[in-house]
Order: C-alpha cells, then sequence, then structure tokens
C-alpha cells in the first residue's frame, strides 16, 4: 500500500496494579509503554502500514526505552524530539464485575508538555505523508502541546493530508485554563474523519443522542445518526463521522460496536459480546487503528472498514498492555464469525 500514516501525542509510562489489584493493595507496578496515538501507529504498523510517530521524551534511560518499545513493533520514531525532564506517567487499577477501573494521570512538566508552537518542523514530519492522527488528549496536556497539534492540522490540511481525531475525552487534564470545547472546535474543523464514544460529542460539543443510558449494557446505533448529523454540521470538512458503542454490563462483561455515517446513510457493525474483559484500556486506539486501515485498505466499501476496526478492538479487550498486537488475518477471521478462541496448530 502506497500509503503513511504518521500520528502525534504523547507516550507515557505505564503502571499497572498486578492482577486486579487495588492501589492500596499493590507492592509493585508491571512497567509497560502507551499512550493513544502511540497506540494507533502500532497496530498500523502491525498490519502493514508504515507508520511514524511524533513526541517529545527526556534524553534519558526511559525514554530510550519507549522508543525502544515502539522500534520493536516497527514503529518509525525517527521525528521523535528529545528534550525536558521526565516522561508522562500514567497508573492503572484494573477493574473487575461492579467496580470500575481507575487511572491516575502524573504528566504535569513531562518532555511532552513543555512543546509548543514551533517545537516541530512539520514541513519535514509530512514527506511522504498521506495521513495524520491525532486526538484530543494532545490539547488537553498542556497550552502548548495544543498550539503545536493545531500548527500540524493547519500544515497537514493544506498538504491535502487526510486528518483524522479521536475526540478522546478526559475530564482529568483539561485544567490548564481553556475548556475542552473551545480549543477543540478549531482543531476538529481540520478533520475529515472523527471519532468519538459514546459520550464524547457530548462532553466536548454538547452534542448527544436522545434516550440512551450506556449503563443499561445495550447502546442502541441507531440513535447515533443524529450526532453524526450535528457533528457534520458543525465541521462541514469532514466526510465520515464514526461512534464506538460500548454497552457496560460490567466491568468484566461489555457489549462492543460502532456506526459510521457518511453523510447520507449510517453503517452499522455487528456487536460483540466480551464476557471475560483482559485489559480494556486502548480499546478505542485499536478501533481508530483498525478504522484507518480499513479505510485504506477497502476504499470503497466503508461497511468492512468498520467491521474490521470494530473486530479489532474486540480482540484488543484480550491482550494485556496499550498495543493491540494482533495480525489482519486473525482480524479478519473474527469477522468471518470464528469467534471459537480455538487453538491455532
Amino acid at each position: 500500500m502506497k500509503n503513511k500514516v504518521l500520528t502525534f501525542g504523547e507516550i507515557m509510562l505505564r503502571l499497572a496494579t498486578p492482577g486486579y489489584l487495588r492501589f492500596g493493595q499493590a507492592t509493585e507496578f508491571e512497567a509497560s509503554y502507551g499512550g493513544g496515538e502511540a497506540n494507533v501507529a502500532v497496530s498500523l504498523a502491525n498490519y502493514g502500514i508504515p507508520a511514524s510517530f511524533v513526541t517529545s521524551l527526556p534524553k534519558n534511560d526511559l525514554g530510550d526505552a519507549a522508543i525502544a518499545s515502539l522500534k520493536s513493533l516497527d514503529v518509525d520514531t525517527s521525528l521523535i524530539t528529545r528534550g525536558g525532564d521526565r516522561i508522562g506517567v500514567y497508573y492503572l487499577e484494573a477493574g473487575a464485575v461492579s467496580r470500575g477501573s481507575k487511572v491516575i494521570y502524573d504528566r504535569a512538566g513531562s518532555s511532552f508538555a513543555k512543546l509548543k508552537k514551533g517545537s516541530i518542523d512539520w514541513d519535514k514530519a509530512f514527506e511522504g505523508v498521506t495521513w495524520f492522527h491525532w486526538t484530543g488528549i494532545t490539547p488537553a496536556v498542556s497550552e502548548g502541546a495544543a498550539d503545536a497539534c493545531l500548527e500540524a492540522c493547519e500544515v497537514a490540511s493544506k498538504k491535502g493530508i487526510t486528518v483524522s481525531t479521536d475526540l478522546n475525552f478526559r475530564n482529568k487534564l483539561w485544567k490548564w485554563g481553556k475548556t475542552a470545547g473551545e480549543v477543540m472546535e478549531k482543531l476538529v474543523a481540520h478533520c475529515d474523519v472523527i471519532l468519538g464514544n459514546e459520550e464524547d460529542a457530548d462532553m466536548v460539543f454538547g452534542i448527544k443522542p436522545e434516550g440512551v443510558d450506556v449503563k443499561s449494557g445495550h447502546v442502541e446505533g441507531a440513535a447515533y445518526e443524529s450526532v453524526g448529523k450535528q457533528l457534520m454540521t458543525k465541521f462541514p470538512k469532514a466526510k465520515k463521522v464514526i461512534i464506538t458503542l460500548r454497552g457496560s454490563v460490567s466491568a468484566s462483561h461489555n457489549s462492543w460496536s460502532g456506526v459510521l455515517w457518511d453523510g447520507k446513510k449510517l453503517l452499522e457493525a455487528p456487536t460483540y459480546q466480551i464476557t471475560h474483559i483482559v485489559d480494556r484500556v486502548g480499546g478505542g486506539d485499536s478501533f481508530m487503528g483498525g478504522l484507518i486501515y480499513g479505510l485504506i485498505a477497502y476504499p470503497n466499501d466503508d461497511q468492512k472498514a468498520l467491521n474490521f476496526a470494530v473486530a479489532a478492538s474486540c480482540l484488543k479487550h484480550t491482550i494485556k498492555g496499550d498495543f493491540n498486537r494482533v495480525t489482519v488475518d486473525e482480524v479478519e477471521k473474527l469477522m468471518e464469525g470464528d469467534a471459537s478462541g480455538r487453538v491455532s496448530r
């Protein structure tokens, strides 16, 4: 495929309690690396699409280890800048049954948070790139990161590069002065593809479907046609709006699906019952990675692209860590209806 995708955001040190221990019980943490945009890049690299990741990391052993984790999964890290004193950190307590998961962020003053407009040569970064992806987490980290993201979106738009976003509202991060809505409006205006979960559009722009209760365990896809229409009205550049649909029966059992609005019709994907969640962190990122792959690999079949995204992210819920370590063959096998989980010999 003659495509290259570039993603921009913060990769963090992930410190998770072992098993299902609570923070107060843990005497050790399992260390790995991850972050929304890095997770998307890893998915795409797994699927054979050249993927580059742009971020800023400290020039120390932890920065080196984060880069090594990406390189080991064939992500291009040559555009990563080195500077500042610390890597962002997040702590994870995995939930179970009726107890939800918890995340604590420690990102203030990170190398990435200190980025600003002009920190990255976007003309150089976009050489050979056909698709640019960012998420709402990036501008939430700091005003400087928001300015750098807007600069990237403006350059990508001028170059005719497809721009996508995952709205990814994180209330715990929007602390630097401006609201998510006023910052995101300028950024999303440059986007061709907009992804959100069942609540993001409401939290960021006040756009919501009627009569939806995500805590009921079932989310009706058709209700989100109005969300797609409203987002396209607000952002005329957008060609596709996609909503992931997660019904929370419990922390261990979710239903999982998605819908795509193309401006004319609403496409709905099959619904998967994920009855034993190993790790849901990165689920939305794995959906986005699958969606970008699907829209590139099946350019005339949005339904297949959507189905690929949902199946890919369904599989991610069975994998520990942020990254979705699955192949195209494994995703397509699930798309074809084989959810048996039988041993492959």
